[in-house]
């Protein structure tokens, strides 16, 4: 699809969507409890349908109607063949669904595309085969698996993806026996763990954490609260939050500041560039200002790059982040993918190792640019036309399916012009 988007500012209210990573969770959570678990779920995207559609052919029903997922654990079945588990580009849901099938003993082929593939898993790989685990089409758009995972002690470097440990703390309380994640160096995204062990222990699950250490007893239940709700995205609306702040004035519900999430530091990171923002119970107001650049750090919030990047790319001066080497593993190499894009549409953008150097200016051209097949990338994209005097067109905009296959519709609602064909 090409999106092609004439430059407006935007105005007005809009409720958050469900944040992925709690709904990853909280569905296989569910799956593996005793009970059926009712999810309030009020938006969903491509990688949350890969996940539900997966636990379906691993171990649970799973049904979504009314804004609200219904899973009903379907027991230790028999099982002949392996089971066909499609991630479609889901690295969430590849990195947690691999442990979890490994401890429940399935023989299972895991479906692998996009880039997924190529994406960092191999020290997830080598502490499962270190525990029983048998693997096999590394590097194909298949992976088989094979045997029973034993308990022990997993070390998992910690400077990669928090998912791999989110998939071990997901799977090992389901073992006979203890075990231990032992975390080399400093975990990046530590935000997205807690966000798991918050989960889990929502269902019951204890774990133990002492510094780099987590304790897992073996034997455990996951136990169904009944119901649980999937609170709203603090990534995907940090979109519309930093294009207001150069293009607009925009207020964003559903939001709760006490959350866990990382991403959350949105609001602080545009009050720093100059933005004016209003936090109020359960919502942030971000209205347009003269933005000056500033330096940010993006060990920890990875995914907020593209949406600050927009703020960047209206701002006065230069803007520096760091420690956003990660970006290269996403859906796309973003640290190139961001570059490029605002690049062709005005802003001086540069790459020097894991650093992303942009020179913004509250006007910029416009033009064409390419997706990269990256949901985050089309919508910054789309969102950095609110500074743009010519339009902005973008090739494969239908990527934002992946996490918000609604957001043209909602940036209509906020007085966007898309055309789409």
């Amino acid at each position: 699809m090409r999106a092609t988007i004439t430059p407006s500012r935007i105005n007005g209210q809009i409720e958050a969507v469900v944040s992925k990573s709690f709904a990853h969770r909280l569905l296989i959570c569910a799956a593996l409890a005793g009970e059926k678990t009712e999810i309030c779920c009020k938006t969903v995207s491509d990688d949350i349908f890969a996940t539900a559609s997966c636990l379906n052919s691993l171990c649970a029903s799973v049904t979504y109607s009314s804004s609200k997922f219904v899973v009903t654990p379907k027991g230790k079945a028999l099982q002949s063949d392996p089971l066909v588990l499609d991630m479609k580009e889901s690295g969430s849901t590849y990195r947690f669904l691999l442990p979890v099938a490994c401890a429940l003993g399935k023989r299972c082929e895991f479906l692998l595309r996009g880039r997924l593939p190529d994406r960092p898993i191999t020290a997830l790989w080598e502490v499962l085969e270190s525990h029983g685990i048998t693997i096999s089409g590394r590097r194909e758009n298949k992976l088989s698996v094979s045997g029973s995972l034993k308990s022990g002690i997993y070390t998992v470097p910690g400077n990669i993806s928090s998912q791999y440990i989110t998939g071990l703390l997901l799977a090992l309380p389901l073992l006979k026996e203890k075990s231990e994640i032992h975390i080399i160096g400093v975990p990046q995204s530590k935000s997205y763990i807690d966000i798991t062990l918050s989960v889990i222990r929502q269902f019951g699950i204890k774990a133990d954490i002492q510094k780099n250490k987590i304790f897992i007893d073996g034997n455990q239940k996951y136990v169904t609260p009944k119901f649980a709700l999937v609170e709203g995205d603090w990534s995907n609306s940090a979109l519309w939050l930093s294009a207001a702040a150069v293009g607009g004035n925009v207020t964003v519900t559903g939001l709760s500041h006490l959350s866990l999430q990382g991403d959350k530091a949105v609001c602080d990171i545009l009050e720093e560039f100059g933005a004016r923002v209003i936090k109020s119970e359960n919502r942030v107001s971000v209205s347009r200002d003269k933005l000056h650049g500033i330096e940010i750090d993006a060990a920890e919030i990875p995914d907020l790059v593209p949406a600050l990047s927009i703020a960047a790319a209206g701002a006065l001066g230069e803007t520096v982040i760091t420690n956003a080497g990660r970006l290269r593993y996403k859906e796309s190499d973003r640290l190139h993918s961001i570059s490029h894009t605002l690049s062709l549409l005005g802003a001086d953008a540069r790459v020097e190792d894991e650093t992303l150097f942009i020179t913004g200016n509250p006007s910029l051209n416009g033009g064409a640019v390419d997706s990269f097949n990256d949901h985050r990338i089309a919508m910054m994209a789309a969102l950095t036309s609110v500074i743009c005097k010519n339009n902005v067109t973008i090739d494969n905009a239908q990527s934002i399916a992946k996490s918000y296959p609604l957001f043209f519709e909602d940036f209509r609602r906020l007085g966007g012009n898309i055309k789409e064909e």
